[in-house]
């Protein structure tokens, strides 16, 4: 054998014989560092190619020859992705996918700072409540309806409310979902308080007009609350310490593959809650006790390498005393939820994964009253029992999502209780039970070159005892995007809403109830269409443009109050039936990068009811018909240790009833309306402002002191107003004087943040 011919063997043999098997390990990230599951990875070495799936945990491990590797990541709401990388040992590699826009049919705005809120088509929103710290609330932590009320299309509900108005609808129009567990009771005292703690949600999304088929059963917004689906990798505590509240959550591993987040918060404020309730210079409550206490709990589990399963739990309670010896009164309101929903998410390939999800929910209030010898009481409850199951996969390059749903719905609108020294009088709105069933599709086509759409359609069957109901609810959305800068929108939606809530009071206490569709009260219904566009205007700036047009039928109005009762009276029968119209324009202007950073919001709206029994028949606004809404909020980043935080709000002023003009019969003065909601509150107007100063801010830890000035120029923002009438001795004149009633003005407060 020649030389020549040795050399090649040798040569040949010395490749194979350096040749050995690695491990390449993969971990599969978005840009704000979630986990994803079931992105398709293709290896390719020496001309052979290995596939794989990602886990729920986004990760894959396989074993392939050294040597130059191609790997190739796909993943249907991504953009793909190519690594080249040459392995000679076992590899650990971090691949990051970028947001696909036109899936996500969001206007991409390029930064080198995480953006707070990212403005999606058809009156959508996401927002990261870590990114938005700065901005102003009352006790230093994050709120997120009043994070809402700062957006276009939601109206600013003023002090002493904590509900939701979008749009023009009602406060019961609205669905608030905790990893779509229906939240019914969405308030803590007087809207003080956010009603959740913040620091166990990980991310919101708000869509003004419930567009996903996915969600139904309410005739406006839908608002997710996120938990984190990550599996905590190590020992974590974080929380947040005021002079009212407290808070702590704690990020716990088990294993590498087992974990839980538990949170909880507790209030102190039964010292300063009497001077907060104080009207004027009237101080009618010598003794006010208020508390509340709330826990979040979280556990995951990946008990294979495609199924997570995650249990998660919500519980809160409130309670309200008020003595007053003046009036021989006591009064004792307490109200509660507790949500729990076990829920398994399964990978199966590439282009198809499942949701599954149990979920119980029960809100509940109770109000007892003692004054004299009569002792009066009034309770209500909801309860849900729900499942819900959604696919997701793709056919040719077009995604969609199925699914069914059924909920079993318990009610108890009101029970009464009155007691004095000789009888005993007992009334209650009977319970009532209903059946919600519902199967859903939507898809994502994309239809012209430039030209995309959202099409669903939800089935919904409802029935309560002698009613049922089958209605199909069409959803829609085109998008147009004329190139990186700018897209357009415009959009259909069709809901109906089997639940009510039925308000007594004007300033959102807890002792409103919910009621279901049952004994001649129809489900309400709405039509919406709106249209509007996004625009990156630089680097750091973007706007966004809509209107809107939303009619509604079966609206409900219940004009008596808590003590309307008797053994004659029933729902039916008190209930006025009407329907409405609301109708306006949007706009919004983001900064999103740089050492300042904020927003413009601004809307003007319309919003109008028609009800034969109020205002001869005639139309008039809604209570909530406010016509100019303007938020801006600017937060701004001075150094590593300071930011600095401003909230400037203007909203014009609620619709209530006014008497113009008064007579006497009989001696005694007599009150005449012109009309139903014919006088307008004083415009609301609200500054606040907030500074963070960290004293350590790393990504692990941190340990920061907020300091936060609620009304800022202690501007007088009436709750409700009270007509004092004072008649000369002759009886022959009237003086008819408006006493505005003011919750709180200004608030200062300090809360120290912290994590480690």
């Amino acid at each position: 054998m020649s030389k020549s011919a040795i050399l090649f063997f040798l040569f040949c043999f010395s490749n194979i014989f350096a040749q050995s098997d690695v491990r390449i390990t993969g971990i599969i990230t978005s840009s704000d560092n979630q986990k994803l599951a079931g992105a398709n990875v293709s290896l390719e070495i020496n001309k052979k190619q290995i596939n794989a799936v990602a886990d729920s945990l986004g990760s894959f491990s396989e074993i392939v020859s050294s040597g130059n590797l191609m790997i190739r990541v796909n993943h249907l709401d991504f953009l793909s992705k190519t690594v080249y990388c040459n392995v000679l040992k076992d590899t650990v590699i971090s691949i990051v996918l970028e947001k696909d826009a036109a899936q996500l049919k969001e206007v991409i705005v390029p930064n080198d700072k995480k953006s707070g809120i990212k403005t999606l088509s058809a009156g959508k929103l996401s927002l990261n409540l870590k990114e938005l710290n700065a901005v102003p609330t009352v006790l230093g932590t994050t709120d997120v309806i009043k994070l809402l009320q700062l957006m276009p299309g939601v109206q600013n509900s003023g002090d002493a409310n904590g509900y939701l108005y979008v749009r023009g609808g009602d406060p019961g129009h609205n669905a608030i979902l905790y990893n779509e567990s229906p939240i019914y009771g969405m308030s803590h005292l007087l809207g003080i308080f956010p009603f959740y703690n913040t620091d166990h949600i990980k991310d919101v999304e708000f869509d003004k007009s419930s567009s996903n088929p996915k969600y139904g059963g309410r005739l406006s917004s839908t608002t997710l609350l996120n938990t984190n689906k990550k599996i905590p990798s190590e020992f974590s505590i974080q929380g947040n310490a005021g002079i009212l509240a407290s808070q702590l959550t704690l990020s716990v591993p088990l294993t590498d593959k087992t974990g839980f987040y538990v949170s909880g918060r507790k209030t102190y404020i039964d010292e300063v809650m009497g001077p907060l309730l104080k009207s004027g210079s009237n101080n009618d409550v010598q003794n006010m006790k208020y508390g509340f206490s709330d826990a979040n709990f979280t556990f995951l589990s990946q008990i294979s390498k495609k199924s997570l399963f995650s249990l998660n739990a919500f519980v809160s309670g409130d309670e309200l005393k008020i003595k007053d010896g003046n009036l021989a009164l006591k009064t004792n309101l307490k109200w509660s939820n507790f949500t729990v929903s076990p829920s398994l998410n399964t990978i199966f390939s590439p282009k198809v994964s499942m949701s599954n999800s149990f979920y119980f929910s029960q809100y509940s209030n109770e109000l007892n009253m003692e004054q004299a010898t009569i002792e009066f009481g009034v309770s209500s409850y909801v309860k849900d029992f729900g499942f819900t199951n959604a696919v997701k996969f793709s056919i040719g390059n077009i995604p969609f999502e199925s699914g069914v749903q059924y909920v079993y719905h318990d009610l108890q609108p009101q029970k009464v209780n009155v007691e004095n020294l000789t009888t005993v009088d007992n009334y209650s709105q009977r319970t009532i039970s209903a059946n919600e069933a519902a199967v859903f599709v939507s898809a994502n086509p994309k239809l012209l070159e430039k030209v995309t759409a959202d099409l669903g359609l939800r089935m919904n069957y409802y029935t309560s005892e002698s009613d049922s109901y089958l209605h199909f609810q069409p959803r829609m959305i085109l998008n147009y995007y004329a190139n990186e800068n700018y897209s357009f929108y415009a959009s259909y939606n069709r809901q109906y809403q089997y639940l009510s809530l039925i308000t007594t009071s004007s300033v959102g206490i807890p002792t409103d109830f919910w009621i279901a569709s049952s004994d001649e009260i129809k489900p309400q219904s709405s039509n919406e269409f709106s249209i509007g566009s996004n625009q990156n205007i630089t680097r750091n700036f973007s706007s966004s443009f809509g209107g809107f047009y939303r009619s509604m039928k079966n609206l409900l109005e219940y004009p008596y109050g808590i003590t309307q009762f008797n053994e004659i009276t029933t729902l039916k029968n008190d209930l006025y039936v009407g329907k409405g119209k609301a109708y306006g324009f949007e706009v919004m202007l983001k900064k999103s990068s740089g050492k300042f950073s904020g927003w413009l919001s601004y809307t003007l709206s319309w919003s109008d009811r028609n009800f034969d029994e109020l205002n001869n028949g005639k139309t008039y606004f809604a209570k909530y018909d406010r016509r100019h809404n303007l938020s801006v909020v600017g937060m701004y980043d001075l150094n590593a240790k300071w930011n600095f935080g401003i909230t400037q709000i203007f909203g014009s002023g609620n619709r209530f009833t006014m008497p113009t003009s008064w007579y006497f019969i009989n001696n005694n003065p007599v009150k005449e309306y012109s009309g139903y909601n014919n006088a307008q509150m004083p415009n609301y107007i609200r500054t606040d402002i907030s500074a963070n100063y960290y004293f350590v801010k790393t990504s692990k830890k941190e340990s920061a002191l907020n300091f936060s000035i609620y009304n800022t120029f202690n501007i007088s923002n009436p709750i409700y107003v009270v007509l004092d009438v004072e008649v000369n001795e002759n009886k022959d004149k009237v003086v008819v004087k408006q006493e505005e009633k003011v919750l709180y003005r200004i608030l200062p407060s300090v809360s120290w943040r912290f994590k480690f």
